[in-house]
């Protein structure tokens, strides 16, 4: 692992890559993962990232002027993304490329889809499909289901390259873990959400 900045707190992840650079005050919850060449930086706010949330290969932490980032869980934030100061709800997914801006509150089981731009102080409902720059509100839908799945995807490849296996996502046993877990979350989603 890297040589973290001494207010790094490190609950128990799943795995995190050599490359990655955090510092200042940066917590990452059980079961998340951390990807790649990911840089977080926390001068003078906290960046929290929740339980089994992925922070996927070059994406970019920082904190606001005057706001932290916090990053709920299940959510996967993917390649390239900047997630600036802001609030990002549980069960969402952040398309690649995309750039979150200070003070946007995002809600849960929200999709932000690729290379969108979330301009400062945006705030996302629950349950939205976002895109475009500046994004907007296309749609609502709850991707709680679709974006747990990602999520555990992501926590599975977490648990292989823990080991130095980078062969998570091959193979009938994968194929059956795979339809286990689509059928949990959607008994889990009707519990839930009726």
């Amino acid at each position: 692992m890297s040589d973290f900045g001494p207010k790094v707190t490190l609950n128990n992840p799943a795995f995190i890559h050599p490359s990655a650079l955090l510092y200042g005050k940066v917590t990452v919850e059980e079961e998340a993962s951390i990807w790649p060449y990911v840089v977080a930086r926390a001068e003078n706010y906290e960046i929290k990232i929740g339980k089994r949330t992925n922070i996927q290969d070059f994406v970019m932490l920082h904190v606001g002027y005057d706001t932290p980032t916090i990053i709920g869980e299940n959510c996967s934030i993917t390649h390239h993304c900047t997630i600036h100061g802001c609030s990002i709800g549980n069960n969402t997914l952040v398309g690649i490329n995309s750039t979150i801006m200070d003070g946007c509150i995002i809600g849960d089981n929200c999709i932000i889809g690729a290379h969108t731009f979330l301009k400062d102080g945006t705030v996302i409902p629950d349950n939205s499909v976002v895109m475009g720059s500046p994004g907007e509100v296309k749609k609502e839908r709850n991707s709680y289901v679709a974006n747990c799945m990602n999520a555990e995807l992501y926590l599975r490849n977490a648990h292989f390259y823990a080991e130095g296996k980078h062969n998570a996502w091959e193979g009938p046993e994968f194929a059956a873990e795979l339809m286990g877990k689509m059928s949990d979350l959607g008994a889990e989603f009707k519990k839930l959400y009726g």
